[in-house]
């Protein structure tokens, strides 16, 4: 039977914010987690990942902590188990997707949910914070400290990822993403169709010619009005029902390597809504157990 094996990222340096780095720590501690069991889902923690020690600049930081975690996602999944990321900010997903990477036999796709694109370098970003350059780090793009996690070469092609819920972004980064064809579902586009039809497009995008792929959640990419821990809130997003429904599809999806839910910010949270709807979002997707191991 595939194991789902929960990996906590304490990592908040690739913000000016660091808070986020408590968040594992709150959702094990509290057991916030527990709805999965309730759900009839089985799930372990495998710890939480710590730097190991103080580094002066934050991309060295981030650099550590993201070859830990792509150490640990990657044993996971080489153990035919499914690992599923909560951190932290997230500048964690490189290495949650580094470590899938490295241990799949062809290319990885990746549906990113997230109210920015994440895609900037430090040559375009002005505010320097490392937390808004994971994606363009994953197709290779930006400091080689970043890109090279894991492995020296991208671990995304631009055809195999999607954003979706994206409503604040920058020039530069859309301009990056464009260039290279990265398909993006504004949340504008969203509203038009409804999320069920771009699931189903996004699906096709990142299955069609992969090995397998994940799924990356910015919990900025739901309503602040109702989920206010987050780290960089965005007014207009998803609500928490209607994005758990909308998710349910993936439990059956055999392709579906691994799920990231990052930007918990404790400290902002109203009576731990947020924390529950990171259970209820893990609920929603975590994957049928009896299912054959990748």
């Amino acid at each position: 039977m595939k194991e789902i094996v929960v990996i906590g990222a304490a990592g908040g340096y690739g913000a000016r914010n660091h808070a986020c780095q408590d968040a594992p720590e709150v959702l094990r501690t509290f057991d916030f987690l527990d709805q999965l069991r309730q759900s009839g889902i089985a799930y372990h923690w495998d710890g939480i990942v710590h730097l190991q020690e103080n580094h002066a600049d934050p991309i060295s930081s981030v650099a550590e902590m993201c070859t830990l975690l792509a150490e640990k996602t990657g044993k996971i999944l080489s153990e035919g188990n499914f690992p599923i990321v909560v951190g932290g900010d997230h500048s964690c997903a490189i290495g949650t997707w580094s470590g899938a990477k490295s241990v799949i036999d062809g290319r990885l796709g990746l549906i990113w949910i997230d109210a920015h694109m994440d895609s900037h370098t430090f040559q375009t970003s002005k505010s320097r914070a490392i937390h808004g350059m994971p994606l363009a780090a994953l197709l290779g793009y930006g400091d080689e400290r970043l890109t090279r996690i894991a492995s020296p070469f991208p671990k995304l092609l631009p055809e195999d990822v999607c954003l979706i819920g994206v409503r604040s972004f920058e020039e530069d980064e859309a301009k990056l993403l464009e260039q290279l064809g990265v398909r993006v579902f504004f949340m504008e586009e969203i509203r038009q169709r409804g999320i069920d039809e771009v699931l189903e497009e996004a699906l096709f995008i990142v299955d069609r010619e992969t090995a397998g792929f994940g799924v990356s959640i910015d919990l900025d990419a739901l309503d602040p009005e109702e989920e206010p821990g987050v780290g960089s809130p965005v007014s207009g997003g998803f609500l928490k029902a209607e994005l758990s429904a909308a998710l349910k599809r993936f439990r059956s999806e055999k392709h579906l390597l691994a799920i990231e839910i990052v930007e918990y910010n404790p400290y902002l949270d109203r009576k731990f809504a947020t924390a529950r709807a990171i259970s209820d979002l893990l609920a929603a997707m975590a994957p049928d157990q009896s299912r054959p191991a990748f």
